[in-house]
């Protein structure tokens, strides 16, 4: 599971803005919104209070002159920044839709002038924990008010990464404007990943508990891939030591196959590197030999 609270944003309002995701199976994903209205202090907070008032809240309320951050409500349930496309509940939409409102003006895009900070970084960290892939996938945004702009139902329902309010199907906006996409993600480099060696862990799959406890060098990349086993749900807290590719770990491995489709003797609880590199993909590390 990604971060629900971001520890770095203050808090706004009472921290119940939504409910549960219709679609938790299809892919999270982010919208981008502008308030229409100026920067700086004085603007958030009256910002901030509006968005209350009217019931419209985001998940998140930034400011990209003074990298001023807050949080309506927790990452995993709906926001209110959205209509609704006839029946479907377009807040509602993916296993995330976290919604951003940045303290800008569409007709002026704010990566022309931001200046992202610490806050920034924190925001796309928390986006990238629930496996938001740093891409657009409707492709253009909206130039201006009276420019067409994609609003394809089937890739909203489908698709992860980011888009624009301009992009949802069953609303009329043009925000964010002709930001900059890219600058989106070059102001928040990712850092490296962690490693797990395909090679460790599969000795630990295949030797026993005493044998694998002679090679401490590879309990790094085990107890990383127990981590990933929990996050998934495959794996207990409290049932396996912790390092030791042991029979709960071997078992809940064995059960990550099954779920990424692998039946049979392709899922025995050994690792191999298909199913290891999905892993890794969705729970933050890279696979090396």
């Amino acid at each position: 599971m990604g971060e629900i609270w971001i520890k770095e944003a203050e808090r706004l309002g009472d921290g119940s803005i939504g409910g549960a995701m219709d679609s938790p199976g299809a892919p999270g994903r982010v919208v981008w919104h502008t308030t229409e209205s100026g920067h700086g202090n004085t603007s958030f907070t009256n910002v901030s209070k509006y968005l209350v008032n009217i019931m419209a809240e985001p998940h998140l309320l930034y400011d990209p002159t003074t990298d001023r951050l807050g949080q309506y409500g927790p990452l995993n349930q709906s926001a209110r920044a959205l209509r609704n496309d006839g029946l479907t509940r377009t807040n509602r939409t993916g296993k995330v839709c976290i919604q951003i409102e940045v303290l800008a003006r569409a007709g002026k895009p704010f990566t022309g002038y931001w200046k992202p900070g610490p806050n920034y970084r924190a925001l796309m960290r928390a986006v990238r924990s629930w496996g938001v892939p740093d891409v657009w996938p409707a492709g253009a945004l909206a130039t201006s008010y009276s420019s067409a702009s994609p609003r394809n139902r089937t890739t909203w329902a489908t698709k992860g990464g980011h888009y624009g309010h301009c992009n949802i199907p069953g609303n009329d906006h043009w925000d964010p404007g002709n930001i900059d996409k890219s600058a989106i993600f070059r102001a928040a480099p990712r850092t490296s990943l962690p490693t797990v060696s395909l090679a460790a862990v599969v000795y630990g799959a295949t030797h026993s508990a005493a044998d694998e406890k002679r090679h401490p060098t590879y309990k790094d990349d085990v107890e990383r891939l127990q981590s990933a086993l929990v996050a998934n749900g495959r794996l207990k807290p409290g049932t396996f030591v912790k390092g030791v590719f042991d029979v709960p770990t071997k078992t809940a491995y064995a059960a990550e196959q099954r779920a990424q489709g692998y039946s049979g003797k392709d899922a025995d609880g050994v690792p191999g590197p298909t199913s290891l590199k999905a892993l890794g993909a969705k729970r933050g590390f890279r696979v090396v030999a």
